[in-house]
C-alpha cells in the first residue's frame, strides 16, 4: 500500500549542521535563497550565529524553510503521496505547506509574524522551557499547578511521549523547581534552547493576532489531511484549521495522542522531514512497533525510500 505519514519538527531541532547535508542540491539551495530574500537576511548566516540560531524570531523561519527545502527534495525522489501529515508545534505549519493547503510564501510571512508576536508578548519576561523525563503527564501537570503562584507560572505544554513532557513558563521558577520534580521521581530535566515559553498561557493574546492574519490568507485544497496539535485530530474545514492554528500557540501540544491516532488509522511508517531526529526518537517511545526515519541527512533518503517501498 506504500502507506506512510510525514512528520515535521518544531523549535528546538535547530543545529549548526542543519543545512550542510543538502546545500549541494539546487532545489534545496534555491529554497533557502527564496526565504532569505523574503526575510531580508541570509539564513545561512543565522545557522553560523550561536545567538541567533536559538532566538525565536530567527529560529522559526529557519526551521520552516529547512523543512520545506528538504520536503521539496523528498518530492523529487519519492513518487508516493503521504496518507497523512503532522507537525510538532511550528512543524504543523511546515505540514500545511507540504500538503498544499498554504503557500510557502504566505506561511513564511505568517511564521515570521508568529515568532515576532511570541517575542513581543514575552518581552521583559525571562521565560523558557524544559523537558522532563520519568514522570507521567498528570503528575507533572499537578506539580506545575502546585508550584505556580500569582507572579510566576509553569505549565505542562508538550506531551511528547508517555515518559516525556515539556514544561514552560517563567525560567526562574522552572530552574528553582528542578529539585521538586526530581524529588517527585523525574529521571532527567533538561532546559531547552528556546527564547520564549511556547504553548503557555503567557501567549494567549497571540491567538487573536494570528487568527486575523489567517482569515485574510488564501488557502487551497490539500493533497492529504494533517493531524493537529491542539487535540491530535484531523481537521476538514478551513475554519477548523484556522481555529486550531490560532489556538495552538497557547495550548499544549498533544503529540502522543497525535501519533497514536495516526497509528490507529493503520499507519506504521513515519518519515521525519526537517532538521534533527527528535520526532523519530519520540515515536519509538510512543509505540515501539512504528517504523520511523529522519531524512535530516541526505544520506538517509535511500533508506527512507526503501522503507516506503517495503510497505
Amino acid at each position: 500500500m506504500n502507506s506512510y505519514c510525514v512528520i515535521f519538527p518544531g523549535q528546538g531541532s535547530q543545529n549548526p549542521q542543519m543545512l550542510s547535508s543538502y546545500l549541494g542540491l539546487q532545489i534545496f539551495r534555491e529554497t533557502i535563497e527564496e526565504a532569505s530574500d523574503f526575510l531580508g537576511y541570509n539564513l545561512c548566516d543565522v545557522v553560523d550565529n550561536e545567538k541567533k540560531i536559538n532566538k525565536t524570531e530567527f529560529t522559526q523561519p529557519l526551521i520552516l524553510t529547512t523543512s520545506i527545502a528538504i520536503w521539496r527534495v523528498w518530492k523529487e525522489k519519492c513518487n508516493f503521496t503521504p496518507d497523512f501529515g503532522a507537525g510538532h508545534s511550528l512543524g504543523e505549519y511546515s505540514a500545511l505547506v507540504a500538503n498544499g493547503w498554504m503557500s510557502f510564501a504566505d506561511c513564511l510571512e505568517l511564521v515570521n509574524l508568529r515568532a515576532q508576536y511570541m517575542e513581543e508578548e514575552t518581552s521583559g519576561i525571562n521565560s523558557g522551557m524544559a523537558a522532563i523525563i520519568g514522570l507521567n503527564r498528570q503528575e507533572i501537570s499537578d506539580l506545575c499547578l502546585k508550584l505556580s503562584n500569582k507572579k510566576e507560572l509553569i505549565e505542562a505544554v508538550n506531551f511528547n511521549s508517555p515518559q516525556q513532557t515539556v514544561i514552560g513558563g517563567h525560567l526562574n521558577l522552572i530552574e528553582k523547581s528542578i529539585p521538586k520534580f526530581k524529588d517527585a521521581g523525574a529521571k532527567l530535566i533538561k532546559i531547552i534552547p528556546v527564547s520564549v515559553a511556547a504553548h503557555t498561557s503567557l501567549l494567549e493574546k497571540c491567538n487573536g493576532k494570528l487568527y486575523k492574519i489567517l482569515k485574510n490568507k488564501e488557502f487551497y485544497k490539500p493533497n492529504y489531511p494533517v493531524f493537529h496539535n491542539v487535540d491530535g485530530q484531523l481537521k476538514d474545514s478551513e475554519s477548523d484549521i484556522i481555529d486550531s492554528l490560532s489556538a495552538q500557540i497557547h495550548n499544549p501540544v498533544e503529540w502522543t495522542k497525535t501519533i497514536e491516532n495516526i497509528s490507529d488509522r493503520g499507519i506504521k511508517t513515519f518519515i521525519e522531514i526537517g532538521p534533527g531526529n527528535v520526532l523519530s526518537s519520540l515515536n519509538k517511545r510512543i509505540n515501539k512497533s512504528l517504523n520511523s526515519i529522519s531524512i535530516d541527512n541526505y544520506a538517509n533518503i535511500g533508506d527512507a525510500l526503501e522503507l516506503i517501498s517495503n510497505e
